[in-house]
């Protein structure tokens, strides 16, 4: 990678010199700063308990999720609801196998869960009234949980910036962060 790589998504890698600052870009929201001379940038490649916290967190949150979304097609009122729940699917269906996958290649399973306490889930009895209801009061309730819902996996993605070293969680943190603030804000709009 050359000296200057301020425009890329990724981390500056290499050794930090005495010439022109280099800029490390904080966590969403955050602020940077300035590396230090002779600081390691991106060399890191071995996983902390941060990474395999926030995958081992994120498959079951990310199922709920999709648990969730799975009841919109017989109960939704709203079309754009509807598209909301789709979309979902469409990306935590993905995330939930490249999470699974590196838990493996860590020799770690998936089925760890995680779900007392978690920031967003839902209980047992707003999952209970959601299957119970139907149209716009589906809608309603749906949209309520799964902002909660984004909000609390933003927050997991929060720690994993600031204390996540692997590259391949830290762009899972930083896509969850981004695709769910989106959708965050689609459904403030919709409810």
């Amino acid at each position: 990678m050359g000296a200057l790589s301020g425009c890329s998504e990724e981390e500056p890698t290499g050794v930090v010199g005495t010439g022109a600052p280099v800029i490390v870009p904080g966590s969403p929201g955050g602020a940077g700063r300035t590396a230090t001379p002779g600081e390691t940038l991106g060399a890191t490649t071995e996983p902390v308990a941060a990474d395999v916290l926030f995958a081992e967190s994120m498959i079951p949150h990310h199922r709920q999720a999709l648990e969730m979304a799975g009841l919109a097609p017989g109960r939704v009122a709203d079309p754009k609801v509807r598209a909301v729940a789709e979309r979902i699917a469409l990306t935590q269906e993905p995330e939930i196998r490249q999470m699974t996958t590196w838990l493996s290649g860590l020799g770690r399973t998936a089925g760890h869960d995680h779900t007392t306490g978690m920031d967003g889930m839902a209980t047992p009895e707003q999952l209970n009234a959601l299957r119970a209801s139907n149209g716009a009061r589906f809608d309603r309730l749906f949209l309520a949980l799964m902002i909660r819902h984004h909000e609390g996996a933003l927050k997991m993605a929060e720690r994993e910036l600031a204390a996540g070293r692997d590259q391949q969680m830290r762009m899972m943190a930083r896509e969850v962060y981004s695709g769910q603030s989106i959708e965050i804000a689609r459904m403030k709009d919709l409810l």
